[in-house]
């Protein structure tokens, strides 16, 4: 049986050439808009022949030709805020005859280099960027693309791309709920440092708890997930236990997953919820009705906000580009078992 010979790819014209395959790429597709020197055009064309290297049907066809592909890049799948957010994206992106195509970005994304080629191969018409991580590299990737994008709980200063909810709110909607309770010392488990939604849902915390003059608004961070919420959880109530009184009576989560792991944890001092201690999550999920007991949370509109960035990117690929766009829907708070008057309280 004759072995068949191995296809040149992309990688190999660029390590003969010295150069990325970004530019490899541009280079071959005849664009004109990248600087590159003509030496580095004549050595890329140089190794492409010498290897015998032919672009992919598929990305000929492709070639400045509409894929109705959109990529949308969250920071974590199994953050299941990303689920409802992308079920949005997804159902609006179908109503408007596009597919919509879905990426983690995952640690070490950068070395591999695979939603990079995805961005400047051509292949998707727009990207929705939901990961927050700043200082990504692809922002300095689309300073150097035309492809449309737009982010999306998130913000980029002056970029007139952001879609976003009204994330201070959502502190406000938990403080108000908490103090009208009679609670007057409340801690917030906020995100990672760094994080724009979260950042900005621990200061609006701070602000509000002053103006309703709480005795105690003290903040410990932790990541996004159960694991975050127990930490964060511990550091805030210290050596609480069954024999002394919490510092706090009552605790606001910056997620969801974060609030399974505070509860967790204070139920690990011998606490009780909420007898010795409140607890709501931000972020509402159908298993928030299912924990013990069913956890009182503040509803985003996370599902109008993957619908509202389609609809914002698709704006972009038809050259009518609508700005900053703020979703309309405010959050909501839905009452459950986790919220009470503070124990002794009349």
């Amino acid at each position: 049986m004759t072995e068949q010979p191995v296809r040149a790819r992309l990688v190999d014209v660029a390590q003969v050439a010295g150069v990325s395959k970004a530019t490899v790429s541009k280079v071959l597709n005849g664009r004109q808009d990248l600087s590159v020197r003509p030496e580095t055009r004549r050595r890329v064309h140089e190794a492409a022949e010498a290897l015998g290297y032919r672009p992919h049907s598929g990305a000929r066809a492709l070639a400045g030709a509409s894929t109705h592909a959109l990529a949308l890049l969250v920071p974590s799948l199994a953050n299941p805020t990303y689920v409802t957010i992308s079920r949005g994206a997804y159902q609006r992106a179908r109503e408007l005859g596009y597919m919509s195509l879905l990426a983690e970005d995952f640690d070490g994304q950068e070395a591999d280099g695979s939603f990079n080629d995805l961005v400047q191969e051509g292949r998707v018409d727009g990207l929705l960027i939901a990961s927050a991580r700043p200082g990504h590299p692809l922002l300095d990737t689309l300073d150097r693309s035309p492809v449309p994008h737009v982010f999306l709980n998130r913000s980029v200063e002056d970029s007139g791309r952001n879609v976003t909810m009204d994330v201070a709110r959502s502190s406000v909607t938990a403080l108000d709920h908490l103090h009208g309770l009679g609670h007057r010392a409340v801690g917030h488990v906020a995100g990672p440092p760094g994080i724009t939604p979260g950042e900005v849902r621990k200061e609006a915390f701070l602000r509000h708890a002053e103006k309703l003059g709480l005795s105690a608004a003290p903040v410990a961070s932790g990541d996004f997930t159960e694991d975050g919420g127990v930490s964060a959880t511990l550091e805030l109530l210290g050596s609480a236990d069954g024999a002394a009184r919490p510092p706090v009576t009552a605790l606001y989560t910056s997620s969801l997953a974060q609030a399974i792991g505070a509860m967790a944890a204070i139920r690990g001092l011998g606490l009780r919820i909420p007898e010795d201690i409140s607890v709501v999550g931000n972020d509402d999920l159908p298993v928030a009705a299912h924990l013990h007991p069913p956890l009182t949370t503040v509803a985003m509109p996370l599902y109008e906000l993957g619908t509202a960035a389609v609809d914002a990117l698709v704006a972009a690929i038809e050259g009518t580009p609508t700005g900053d766009v703020l979703v309309p829907t405010e959050p909501r708070l839905v009452l459950r078992g986790s919220t009470a008057r503070p124990t002794g309280t009349p």
